[in-house]
């Protein structure tokens, strides 16, 4: 039979440990099942060879009991402890607890008293005033949970990274011009440059000892504040026109490099953080570095101007924002390892665009000019293959035809080359959706899946690692087939395939569209970990989508991945005999 996926097995850890709060059960046995979970989130290796292997209990947080339930679920593909505890409560009351002002205490006593199993069903009692009427409630705390289900419609999704980035960086610039402040600079996972944000955090600073009061009434007076949600003398969270939330804090400039460092988190990176500050007899903060006498009581306030700073007091070398997960990133900086991020000015090329002769919005040549604007040195053109007939995918004789545009192009004298190139459709059996004859005159060859996304794990591995088979398959596109926030990856055995692109001289793409992000960062380690040659793609089809590189860079910073592990680094023509040598 067909294992879960390692998501799903992580899923239904969450899940149980929430049904356990439902059920009051020890604060010790839940965090378990939240440990084991966050566990299996950043193992690397292969789940399926851990539990044949009989090692799960060699992981941190892995008791026998809990090894035991996940060697059962992934072997069966259900957990009878899980689905016993769904007996007791619906999974839908899963979704009340995370409502603000419930949890799962308060859950259980609407789902008992009222029967309410659903956010639906809470939103109908607290209207009939049904909620205050319940001991613990009051009219105070139905109004709050109200407003709490108001405000988990307007972000019931987190919002993806190009559309929060570009707003937050927007308002950084606004914040930078209120009265008073001295430094200001985007926090919290759009600063990490995570695939989706829930909110906007900006940390700004005032001279010591001024009065930040000024530039918060001023902020809230802004164009595009839709709604204050709170103001006092440190923090003002506001509602943005659009529906995005908008925290702003202010500090003195003494602390602003350690509250950007807090505020930027991730949690895990600073849990791990102040571990070893302890260690060294320090404390870390928002509000600074600490030292702790022996006994135990507070002592001097370091120096940290900035967070260089913080780490330099910590014997680390500078963590750069992408890289704070708690991935190894920690451990490298006390060893003085970590690698030396890839950059956009280290990238030479800019790969995998579609134009109007398929599905895109502009043309070869203005392509190639957005592309020469933006300092790139070469483009490839890769519009679709025939079997994308949604896309208008380009049959052999228009793509020759193409190769004649490309060529006159070339010749205007532009700072660019136009590449020849085409995604080509990985088709059902494996092949390529262009003769062997065509794709052998192409510079480049990306090989995607467009369609038949549903076949299992094994069908959907089988069918990639015939494609790479074929010596004139030079990229592997968005590996996975995400969309994000709208459809799940495909199954397929990722590390198989790495393996095997590894040995077969297969580049893979790091695809810098922001529906897509694909590879991943996790994935993107794994094939770093495997020597495998990766290219920094935006998949355009669009002039202003060329822009999608920063996105495929931030990707790759948030992997770990140097300028050397980047192909797109090299000039065209390098660029182009390394993609065929490497498959010879």
């Amino acid at each position: 039979m067909a294992h879960p996926d390692k998501a799903f097995v992580i899923g239904v850890l969450r899940e149980i440990a929430a049904l356990l709060q439902l059920q009051g059960e020890s604060v010790f046995k839940v965090r378990a099942y939240e440990r084991a979970a966050d566990t299996l989130d950043q193992l690397q290796g292969d789940l399926g060879a851990r539990v044949e292997a009989g090692t799960l209990q060699a992981l941190p947080g892995f008791g026998e009991a809990i090894a035991t339930k996940v060697t059962e679920l992934w072997t069966t593909g259900a957990l009878g402890y899980h689905q016993a505890l769904l007996k007791a409560f619906p999974r839908s009351l899963l979704a009340v607890c995370d409502v603000p002002g419930v949890g799962p205490k308060r859950a259980a006593a609407l789902y008992h008293a009222l029967g309410v199993v659903d956010r639906a069903g809470l939103q109908r009692a607290c209207e009939a005033q049904q909620v205050r009427a319940l001991p613990g409630f009051g009219a105070k705390s139905e109004a709050a949970i109200l407003e709490g289900l108001a405000s988990m419609g307007a972000q019931a999704a987190r919002t993806p990274l190009a559309v929060a980035r570009p707003v937050g960086e927007a308002w950084l610039a606004r914040v930078r011009a209120l009265p008073g402040i001295v430094r200001a600079e985007l926090a919290g996972s759009a600063r990490r440059w995570a695939e989706t944000v829930g909110d906007l955090d900006i940390v700004a600073s005032v001279s010591d000892g001024a009065d930040p009061l000024p530039a918060m009434q001023a902020f809230s007076a802004l164009p595009g504040v839709a709604k204050v949600l709170g103001s006092g003398a440190t923090k003002t969270s506001v509602i943005l026109d659009g529906g995005l939330q908008l925290d702003l804090r202010i500090v003195g400039e003494t602390d602003f490099g350690t509250a950007l460092h807090h505020f930027t988190g991730s949690k895990a990176h600073h849990v791990k953080l102040r571990g070893i500050a302890r260690e060294k007899h320090l404390t870390l903060s928002e509000w600074g570095v600490h030292r702790i006498h022996k006994d135990g009581s507070a002592g001097a306030k370091l120096a940290v101007p900035d967070e260089a700073a913080l780490y330099r007091a910590l014997h680390m070398d500078f963590v750069p924002p992408e890289l704070r997960e708690d991935h190894g990133e920690i451990e490298a900086a006390l060893a003085h390892a970590l690698p030396r991020l890839v950059e956009r000015d280290d990238l030479l090329g800019i790969t995998h665009a579609h134009t109007t002769d398929s599905d895109g919005k502009d043309s070869v040549e203005d392509m190639a000019r957005a592309a020469a604007a933006l300092g790139a040195r070469y483009l490839t053109i890769t519009d679709h293959s025939p079997t994308a007939s949604y896309a208008h995918g380009l049959t052999a004789d228009r793509l020759r035809a193409q190769w004649d545009e490309i060529d006159r192009v070339n010749d205007l004298g532009l700072s660019v080359r136009l590449l020849k190139g085409a995604e080509v459709d990985i088709l059902e059996d494996g092949s390529l959706d262009h003769p062997d004859a065509v794709l052998a005159k192409l510079e480049v060859v990306i090989g995607s899946i467009h369609q038949r996304h549903k076949m299992d794990a094994d069908q959907m591995t089988a069918r990639i690692s015939k494609a790479f088979d074929n010596p004139h398959l030079h990229i592997w596109g968005h590996a996975t087939g995400r969309l994000i926030g709208q459809r799940e990856p495909y199954g397929l055995h990722m590390e198989a395939l790495l393996d095997k692109a590894a040995a077969k001289g297969v580049a893979v793409e790091i695809n810098g569209a922001p529906k897509r992000l694909d590879l991943s960062a996790a994935h993107a380690r794994l094939a770093k970990a495997r020597g495998v040659a990766l290219v920094l793609s935006v998949d355009a089809h669009a002039t202003a989508q060329l822009d999608n590189l920063r996105y495929a860079v931030a990707t790759a910073r948030r992997a770990g991945i140097e300028k050397r592990d980047v192909l797109t680094r090299l000039p065209a023509a390098k660029f182009v005999s390394h993609l065929h040598g490497m498959r010879r």
